[in-house]
């Protein structure tokens, strides 16, 4: 199991390093990483995410045209919580940055920490930096790290987005019922046993 708090850990399909670690541009204030072959996941301090939210960079340099819209309205929903102290580390916004520039990539996280053993993950990365894989090595580590305690993640994406729902069926999730017919939802279970 990978350790949440800022001492280095590793397992087959992630590696959390500390605020210390070389992560490229990862702030120092940052409270959790996780690293795939081309990333390092930063977890968002909520100063960081304010800061995101408000039109500021967040501490990162960012490829261009970054951050998204999406970016910028999770990490908003993440200060929120924050602030009201509902905010739990870890089931946050992460910010994509590319190991081999340093360069901020996109965002992904939760949309609050679990609930009912599930929890709801979102991203998005920068049109300049789409089409590299960049989503699908995200989600399995940030997935594979959420289905450590909870017994589900789930996922919604607008119908036309082609490139979502195929990112979300590499990684193992399957379309589910959605409530609304605005969205197509998949889910992600724990393996049981």
């Amino acid at each position: 199991m990978t350790d949440t708090s800022n001492d280095a850990g590793t397992d087959t399909n992630h590696h959390a390093v500390s605020d210390t670690g070389e992560t490229g541009g990862m702030p120092q204030d940052a409270p959790f990483a996780l690293r795939t072959p081309d990333l390092t996941l930063v977890a968002l301090a909520p100063s960081a995410a304010l800061d995101l939210a408000s039109g500021g960079t967040g501490g990162f340099t960012w490829i261009e045209g970054g951050p998204e819209e999406g970016t910028r309205v999770g990490a908003g929903v993440m200060a929120k919580a924050a602030a009201e102290g509902a905010h739990r580390p870890g089931w946050g916004t992460y910010v994509l940055v590319r190991e081999s520039d340093g360069l901020a990539v996109g965002a992904m996280g939760f949309h609050g920490p679990p609930s009912g053993g599930r929890v709801e993950i979102g991203y998005d990365v920068v049109a300049a930096a789409r089409r590299n894989g960049y989503a699908t090595q995200a989600l399995r580590a940030l997935t594979a790290w959420a289905l450590e305690s909870v017994g589900a993640v789930v996922a919604r994406t607008e119908p036309t987005n082609r490139g979502s729902r195929r990112t979300l069926e590499r990684v193992g999730f399957t379309r589910v019922p959605s409530p609304d017919a605005a969205w197509v939802a998949y889910e992600l279970s724990a393996c049981v046993g």
